[in-house]
């Protein structure tokens, strides 16, 4: 070709499109979130990063901290320019994101006072690998091979690291590393010794590390046992300015808390009063409590729990579609198993769902939470009735159909690369929950009491999260005097109350399951006004799970546009 000709050529052709600022920005992000939590790399489904385990050492976690500030200036530098409407909504997620972790790293300083993400990562780092079959089996084992290779450095980094941490916190990683132990030895091992498929060498490569692994695991435990848990003496309670702020930056939330509690408070006392109305429909003789035990008696053993949730499918998902209640885009099912017990943390049931960015193993798990084995029978017991079969109906509503499996099938729709991989849980997990009122409210359970009684159970069960959140970290009530509420507000068994409480010690905004519903409550009414005559239920679900699990008050901007009103 010669010169003339080339310049002909280059005059017609156009010149290659150059990558936008933000989304260099956003790359850039994103490489270093997964390059300091490579685990999360995999979950995503970028599996560049399936050989990595995360370095969890005090200087891991300050350069990490020099890298969020960094990011943070550039993406100021970057917002007052000619962004998108998307790029906007997309620079305010991640701008949450890194207040969010520099808030966690620099102020809260988790690393240091609470030694369960030390203990839950190395199962779920090697799990993420073993139950998804996005690669031939013997490369997995390798990569989890490397990843074993790093989990005694992560342990010793706990040990470094963590001082006197609430008792609370120590006592529920005491639970998950000793079921970890039994985890690596039993169910890592035997995938391994099927997945070599007869390879000697990578088998033998691969017990060296898992023995490392397990043996870690185990004298962590002891370590745990005989030396944190003694001097484990700190404070839960984060404080006012930090809980508000948190709020602020997970869910862009920044109502008072003072109104923010009255809000919470008026909505367990209305939850409260619909229960004892509905418990009296079903038997006036006996008391809203006694109700709800008659019902819990209709509850799976340990040995058929699987199969009883595994059960409750269907009828759920056959519901949406014969009430047009969402689009389901997918055939697909989750698989329903037990929690793996690294993940045992406190909850009853969870979904796992593969990442947007995985294109072959895109099975997802319905986990359901087992009785543990040292436990006494009348914890068993009281653990067990809470799958009661009016219950299991409604957990699956907010797990599966139209909670958050479902939202995870509409992921690969999303329309940015930083909602496919960011997201608000007062989005998804108050999807989730809105989904049990509102199914209820459309006719799921054809008019059974028993079913709406159950629903009303989830919702006092979120009410006292709401409202027992605030009050342990910002007005010193004790996780004692927490279980008390979910005992005498939501009628919880008492094993399972303590459990709820204390879960709030670690997670102090799980108020967003009650903030979210109440949240896409008025964004419904709202967009029904709206849509006028356009309106129908399913038209503003489908266009509310295609945008992502974004804050509300994003989500807003996007279906009612120019819209100015609060989220509540």
């Amino acid at each position: 070709m010669t010169f003339r000709t080339a310049l002909l050529f280059a005059a017609i052709l156009p010149p290659l499109a150059r990558p936008k600022p933000f989304e260099v920005f956003a790359d850039r992000y994103f490489s270093a979130l997964y390059a300091f939590a490579p685990s999360q790399g995999t979950a995503a489904g970028l599996h560049q990063y399936d050989g990595r385990i995360e370095d969890l050492s005090a200087a891991s976690y300050r350069a990490r901290s020099d890298t969020l500030h960094a990011l943070q200036t550039r993406l100021a530098e970057l917002r007052p320019g000619p962004l998108s409407a998307d790029e906007r909504i997309d620079a305010a997620m991640i701008d949450g994101a890194i207040r969010s972790e520099l808030q966690d790293i620099e102020t809260l300083q988790n690393w240091r006072h609470n030694p369960m993400g030390y203990i839950a990562l190395p199962g779920a780092a090697v799990d993420g690998l073993m139950k998804r079959d996005f690669a031939p089996a013997a490369q997995r084992l390798r990569s989890v091979t490397a990843r074993l290779r790093g989990i005694p450095a992560v342990l010793m980094a706990m040990r470094a690291n963590v001082t006197n941490p609430p008792k609370e916190f120590t006592d529920l990683a005491i639970r998950m590393a000793g079921g970890s132990v039994g985890f690596f030895r039993g169910a890592v091992a035997g995938w391994a010794k099927s997945s070599a498929a007869g390879d000697t060498a990578l088998l033998r490569e691969f017990t060296i590390s898992n023995d490392s692994a397990a043996e870690a695991m185990a004298a962590a435990t002891e370590w745990l046992k005989h030396d944190l848990l003694p001097r484990s003496k700190g404070r839960y309670a984060i404080g006012a300015r930090a809980f508000a702020d948190k709020l602020h930056y997970d869910e862009m939330v920044d109502i008072p808390l003072d109104r923010l509690l009255a809000i919470g408070e008026a909505n367990l006392k209305k939850d409260h009063d619909a229960f004892v109305a509905v418990a009296r429909q079903i038997d006036s003789s006996k008391t809203p409590a006694q109700v709800m035990a008659s019902l819990a008696d209709d509850h799976p053993t340990a040995a058929n729990l699987i199969p009883f949730v595994r059960g409750t499918l269907e009828s759920a998902r056959q519901f949406l579609i014969d009430k047009k209640i969402v689009t389901i885009p997918s055939e697909v099912r989750p698989a329903v198993l037990e929690t793996p017990p690294y993940a045992r943390s406190g909850g009853f049931a969870s979904m796992d769902t593969p990442g947007a960015y995985e294109t072959k193993a895109t099975e997802a798990f319905y986990y359901v939470t087992p009785p543990e084995p040292d436990w006494d029978a009348k914890h068993v017991e009281e653990h067990l009735r809470a799958y009661n079969r009016p219950a299991s109906a409604v957990i699956t509503v907010h797990e599966a159909f139209p909670g958050h499996f479902l939202q995870f099938i509409y992921a690969k729709q999303f329309p940015t690369k930083t909602r496919k991989l960011l997201g608000a849980s007062s989005n998804s997990e108050g999807w989730a929950h809105y989904s049990e009122q509102m199914m209820i409210e459309e006719g799921f359970g054809g008019g059974d009491p028993k079913i709406h009684l159950a629903q009303l159970s989830a919702a006092l069960l979120r009410d006292c999260r709401f409202v027992v959140g605030i009050q342990l970290h910002t007005r010193a009530m004790s996780v004692e005097d927490g279980a008390k509420c979910f005992t005498d507000q939501a009628f919880q068994q008492p094993a399972n109350a303590y459990e709820e409480a204390r879960r709030g010690a670690y997670n102090p905004t799980y108020l967003y399951y009650t903030l979210g519903k109440l949240q896409i409550y008025k964004l419904r009414d709202d967009f029904r006004r709206a849509m006028g005559t356009r309106y129908t239920l399913q038209g503003f679900h489908d266009a509310f799970v295609r945008q992502g699990a974004l804050p509300i008050k994003l989500l807003r901007q996007i279906l009612l546009p120019g819209d100015t009103s609060p989220t509540l």
